[in-house]
């Protein structure tokens, strides 16, 4: 102790916080400081050109793909006039749609099969499995706009509707959160309905194997009964290597069952193969319950699970598929 003060007293004018500051330099055994403050300002000139030489080729490719982007939205440029001159919200979601479209294309080579099966005109309840971020069902919704010229609406989930700001997209497209009632007055309107019914629990905790967590639920299958709607079952193959959820660690299921709270971390947006496969139409039949129906859509979606994804989902081999021209429909 006597030492330390010695140390901090020979010279008057040092005052108490630069003989704290000797003291920890000399705890931390940096004697020679200044040395080392000089060897990292010479990495920094050394690394700083080559961080530049990584970092502008990556620009240049957003510049690149925001070029393709507006090619994309020059090539609809006529429906979107049309769309305009009609009604100007129906010319904001044409435009909307061309720019998901666009980027469905470019960033996940995105394909839709089996569009057929969406009716030109008249209602039909769409049933789909819920990836982490449900990014194939907003590129599936934005091709139904520009294919067909309809509007899908949507079943969300409550929270959706407390993000502020959110609103008035949701309402551009047509998204309810129910309940039934609602469901079925949009079906019976003559409108398309899409409803995930695994929902926020099967998008943050399902996983690579595509368990479907549905439940007991029945709710779905209930309105098409009422609406007396056909029932087409949805699955897009490597949504779940597009992005993927920590659901599988306790503690953020805990909080989910315990506060109804979606705080689960999601990562990706890897620029993986997505191809949307539409099942073959389940149609109205007056004589079966809900319980079956639904039992009967759940086999549809795991029947075009097991043909079109190759399970358990791998992030690497999905990528892979996207240089792979050969068409995946069998």
């Amino acid at each position: 102790m006597q030492e330390q003060n010695e140390t901090c007293t020979p010279d008057p004018s040092i005052t108490y916080l630069t003989c704290l500051m000797h003291l920890f330099v000399e705890w931390l055994e940096l004697e020679n400081l200044e040395d080392y403050l000089n060897y990292v300002d010479y990495l920094l000139w050394v690394f700083t050109p080559l961080i530049i030489v990584f970092i502008l080729p990556v620009f240049i490719v957003i510049f690149l793909y925001l070029s393709i982007l507006f090619l994309h939205v020059y090539k609809h440029k006529n429906e979107l006039k049309e769309a305009y001159s009609n009604s100007i919200w129906d010319g904001a979601r044409k435009t909307l749609a061309t720019l998901w479209d666009g980027h469905a294309t470019i960033w996940h080579g995105y394909e839709l099969y089996g569009l057929e099966n969406i009716p030109d005109d008249g209602p039909a309840l769409i049933v789909y499995y819920h990836g982490a971020l449900p990014v194939d069902y907003y590129y599936f919704v934005a091709k139904v706009i520009l294919r067909k010229g309809r509007t899908c609406h949507s079943v969300g989930d409550h929270f959706l509707f407390k993000i502020p700001g959110f609103k008035p997209l949701l309402d551009l497209f047509g998204v309810i959160h129910g309940p039934k009632e609602e469901c079925v007055k949009a079906l019976t309107s003559g409108h398309l309905l899409a409803v995930s019914p695994g929902g926020v629990r099967e998008a943050l905790f399902s996983d690579e194997s595509y368990t479907l967590m549905w439940g007991k639920r029945t709710g779905f299958a209930q309105v098409a009964i009422d609406a007396k709607v056909p029932i087409i079952p949805m699955f897009t193959q490597n949504v779940r290597e597009g992005f993927r959820s920590l659901g599988g660690l306790w503690l953020f299921r805990w909080i989910y069952e315990r506060f109804k709270i979606p705080l689960v971390p999601i990562y990706g947006g890897f620029p993986v193969k997505f191809r949307t496969y539409l099942g073959d139409p389940i149609q109205y039949d007056p004589n079966i319950t809900a319980v079956e129906l639904a039992q009967k859509t759940k086999c549809a979606i795991h029947s075009l699970i097991e043909k079109h994804q190759k399970v358990p989902g791998n992030i690497f081999r999905a990528l892979l598929e996207r240089f792979d021209r050969r068409q995946k429909e069998e």
